[in-house]
């Protein structure tokens, strides 16, 4: 397993693939390898921090392991559950025998189904854990978390406690929808990542879109950055402003003019007051990104 022994190593590593990380996140996350502790990553949804968890197994060669939360997630659909067809028909299959009496333990390994928190435990191989919007989860479920956060380790009552044999390297998101718990944050470094500065994003456009002009890839940096300026009920992120790029590699535009947002305003904005919005204001964008770019 690769290991880092730089800030400078991390920011080349995931720039090979493709993945443009600044100082302060290249900072917490070597840290966060270092000291064996949890990360969670919090910023607007679209800036990168799902995908980081993602470029990081890549680049260190393990095994992804993904929680995607949601409302109503509970200890079975996370940690483990037992199989209770299997348990029921071992139990049947003993006393049709007449072995009733001497019962097998049906809370054993071969009726365990473990989830991902789980298999991230135990396994074999070294895993990077994302637990992605954890913020969309109920308030309970952070409880369950607490203890794999603190020791890397997840009791089952039936069988004991299951310590890992590997740490693994545990990444969690959240999109701010909530407030998290002061028990969750204690266990975990803490990095916001913020919009990125329009040379950053343009440096990320071309990156991913290595088809587009570099003019136009400024152009749209400094259009990103002033939209963000203004009031939206969702900003678009960098996930946004690669579609809007490929759309205009697509599109073979050199140039973006008010009839080109209208068009393509579908890449950028998710909600019809949003796209009303920004068409209105494509003039004035036009302007302050011309301003910017020169």
């Amino acid at each position: 397993m690769k290991r880092f022994e730089s800030i400078d190593e991390i920011k080349k590593a995931l720039k090979q693939e493709n993945y443009i990380c600044d100082d302060p996140l290249a900072f917490t996350l070597y840290l966060a390898m270092h000291m064996e502790k949890p990360l969670l990553l919090e910023g607007e949804p679209g800036v990168g921090k799902t995908e980081i968890a993602k470029v990081l197994a890549t680049v260190l060669g393990r095994k992804l392991i993904r929680l995607q939360c949601y409302e109503g997630l509970d200890a079975t659909s996370t940690i483990y559950e037992w199989n209770y067809a299997k348990q029921l028909l071992k139990i049947k299959a003993l006393d049709a025998c007449g072995a009733s009496g001497h019962l097998e333990n049906v809370f054993a390994e071969e009726f365990l189904i473990p989830r991902p928190l789980l298999q991230a435990v135990r396994g074999e191989e070294k895993v990077v854990l994302l637990i992605d919007e954890v913020d969309r989860a109920d308030e309970e479920f952070e409880a369950f978390l607490l203890e794999i956060l603190s020791d890397f380790q997840v009791t089952i009552p039936e069988m004991g406690t299951v310590k890992a044999k590997h740490k693994p390297i545990v990444i969690i998101t959240s999109n701010r929808v909530r407030e998290l718990h002061d028990a969750l944050k204690r266990r975990c470094l803490y990095h916001f990542i913020d919009y990125p500065t329009p040379e950053r994003e343009m440096e990320i456009i071309l990156t991913k879109i290595p088809a587009i002009e570099a003019t136009l890839a400024k152009k749209i940096s400094r259009i990103m950055a002033t939209l963000r300026d203004h009031e939206f009920y969702k900003r678009p992120g960098v996930a946004e402003t690669l579609d809007w790029s490929q759309a205009l590699t697509i599109l073979d535009k050199d140039e973006i003019d008010e009839a080109t947002m209208d068009m393509t305003s579908g890449c950028l904005f998710k909600f019809k007051e949003d796209v009303k919005k920004f068409k209105d204001l494509s003039t004035s964008v036009l302007v302050e990104a011309e301003a910017k770019v020169g």
